[in-house]
């Protein structure tokens, strides 16, 4: 059933945020677009022409009919809301129908535009008030297409006070790159002066995406992980009737819309009844793709964004949650690749609070934030969940081993289990941890493990760092130094330091200082008293952590028995963040089955290599 476009009452439009809301080419682009989305396209095709402030954007959306057409452009007239109530369930892109007025003003503005069912489509003209001024029948394809031309030409000074043509070329790049995470389904064309400039292919999610807009990174770079979350209750009243206090402000940068994951339909706006019964409201999701950091990782923190049902918005609070969840996981001085998509009750968010939908208030926001650090830690884990290579891997085995078995070329791989074997493999499956056996020491420096996607190189010293970071963020635990370590030659700041950690230090004579507690880990060590000088040379108590862990860990050089690396391969695959050391360092080395299968060519025909 298409709705048609109609101009909104008078107390409708006294709610909705008034002001600009075209400043620029890249303004342009993304409210055509937006509008592009909520009429259900699929296919979209931009095209830009920088020199004669010309944008066209076309579409395989539902379409319009005539009557719609004449009035799409007037002030305040659309088709996403009807009344005050519906300002509290936004679940579309656009909903204060000011866009197109506002190109009206500001361009020279037509719209071709065919029905889905009809045979013929229509072109409106419209004059600076939006009024149509020119109507004829063309032939076109189901959609519509919007050109906007000569933007600014009435207003020369707009002109100039808007940055270079380059750099508003580079925001249209953005905003389109931008919607196109949230919305992985879309095709895109782009064409820049007549000729091709980028496209982007579609995709089930943000994981297809993101490696078309970053060439750097690659699919397998990335871990993608989507979590249903119970979805939160306020204690007031839901929509309008919310206390300002109950709201914490968001700073959006493209907008929401309704992604084809999210639907109204899907999540209904609670709505308590008189008898005081607490209404039903499905889960919400929470979509992740998060850079390995063992793998790819930024200079900047240019690439830790968050979108809210399907606009990009720019968070501060839940950045800093995803900085927190991934801190001592990437090098010194580098930052992670993470995108998230909150699909949550439109009544939690309110997007009426700007002209350009950039600024919303997103409710219980320290709940959203604990979920968020959940699901970054599950993302982070090594699981055979987070190991896609693994089913395939175990696909290939049961091919080579069916083939074997026809051609009468067949080899032993039975291995008898013992009793501690299966409670090992009992015991890592329930809690979903992937199972690693320990098989030798190379050089005394890394343990080769057997797993089921292949065979892998552990660095022992910085898997057991990290095993002992976590335990001692986890545990810092202060204890008294019988007898205490004495220090010399510290310097006030480095005295200063100790006390800042907690330890207990005295001066004990000339230049010299009595450190009476420290970290119990420390303590059962030969070289404690140089552990504490190097707690003493700075930073917080993370750095210090840091620093007690690799000094407390296990040298690389050092022997150890098979039950040693096995115990060590248990505790590092249990920990929260594998992958990488606390410097950032990866851990361990993947030679995948499939990789082996390559070389060894034993994807070839049984027989067929052999001549037969």
């Amino acid at each position: 059933m298409v709705i048609g476009i109609q101009t909104l009452p008078k107390e409708v439009v006294n709610l909705i945020a008034a002001g600009e809301v075209i400043d620029s080419l890249a303004a342009v682009v993304r409210e055509l677009v937006e509008n592009a989305l909520d009429a259900g396209a699929t296919r979209i095709a931009v095209s830009v022409w920088s020199d004669q402030w010309r944008v066209r954007v076309a579409d395989n959306g539902s379409g319009m009919d005539l009557r719609n057409l004449q009035q799409a452009a007037t002030a305040h007239s659309t088709s996403k809301i009807r009344t005050p109530d519906d300002l509290w369930k936004i679940t579309s892109l656009g909903f204060r129908g000011e866009a197109l007025h506002s190109l009206a003003a500001l361009a020279d503005l037509e719209i071709l535009s065919r029905l889905t069912p009809n045979v013929e489509g229509w072109r409106v003209a419209y004059n600076s008030q939006g009024e149509p001024r020119q109507a004829e029948a063309v032939a076109i394809a189901p959609g519509t297409v919007v050109i906007v031309s000569n933007l600014f030409g009435t207003w020369p000074v707009r002109r100039k006070g808007l940055p270079s043509i380059p750099q508003q070329l580079r925001a249209v790049q953005t905003i389109i790159q931008q919607i196109a995470l949230c919305h992985p389904r879309i095709t895109w064309q782009v064409q820049q002066n007549e000729r091709p400039w980028f496209s982007i292919s579609p995709g089930t999610t943000a994981q297809q995406i993101l490696p078309q807009i970053l060439r750097q990174v690659r699919q397998t770079d990335l871990q993608q992980l989507t979590l249903e979350v119970p979805t939160p209750l306020d204690n007031g009243e839901w929509g309008q009737g919310r206390q300002e206090g109950q709201r914490t402000k968001i700073t959006s940068l493209i907008g929401q819309s309704s992604s084809p994951a999210f639907s109204q339909s899907k999540i209904q706006k609670p709505t308590p009844s008189d008898q005081g019964e607490e209404s039903e409201i499905q889960n919400s999701l929470i979509q992740l793709v998060l850079g390995l950091p063992d793998r790819c990782h930024r200079r900047r923190q240019d690439w830790v964004k968050v979108a809210t049902n399907g606009r990009l918005v720019r968070s501060p609070e839940l950045e800093q949650t995803i900085l927190a969840a991934t801190s001592r996981t990437c090098p010194r001085d580098r930052y992670p690749i993470c995108f998230v998509h909150l699909q949550i009750c439109p009544s939690l968010i309110d997007w009426n609070r700007h002209p350009a939908k950039a600024e919303i208030y997103l409710h219980s926001l320290s709940y959203w934030q604990e979920q968020l650090s959940r699901a970054i830690e599950q993302a982070l884990r090594i699981s055979p969940a987070n190991l896609p290579e693994a089913t395939q891997s175990l696909r290939v085995t049961t091919l080579l081993k069916v083939s074997e078995e026809k051609a009468g070329y067949n080899v032993s791989r039975s291995v008898q289990s013992t009793p501690e074997n299966e409670e090992q493999a009992n015991k890592s499956s329930e809690i979903g941890l992937i199972e690693l056996r320990a098989v030798a020491q190379v050089h005394k420096m890394y343990i080769l493990a057997e797993h089921p996607t292949g065979m892998w190189l552990v660095e022992q010293h910085i898997a057991h760092e990290r095993v002992l970071y976590e335990q001692l963020c986890d545990r810092w635990q202060i204890v008294p130094l019988e007898p205490p370590v004495i220090l010399n030659h510290l310097t006030p700041a480095q005295v200063e330091q100790l006390q800042r950690l907690g330890l207990d230090v005295e001066p004990f004579g000339e230049q010299l200082w009595a450190v009476r507690h420290a970290p119990e880990i420390l303590t059962k060590r030969e070289d404690c008293a140089a552990a504490l000088l190097e707690l003493s040379l700075g930073g917080d108590l993370q750095t210090a952590q840091v620093a007690t862990a690799c000094r407390s860990a296990i040298r690389n050089g050092t022997p150890l028995s098979l039950h040693e690396m096995q115990t060590l391969l248990d505790q590092w695959t249990r920990t929260r963040n594998p992958r990488t050391c606390p410097h950032g360092r990866p851990i361990y080395l993947a030679l995948e089955e499939s990789s082996l299968a390559r070389f060894f060519r034993r994807h070839w025909v049984i027989g067929k290599s052999h001549g037969i």
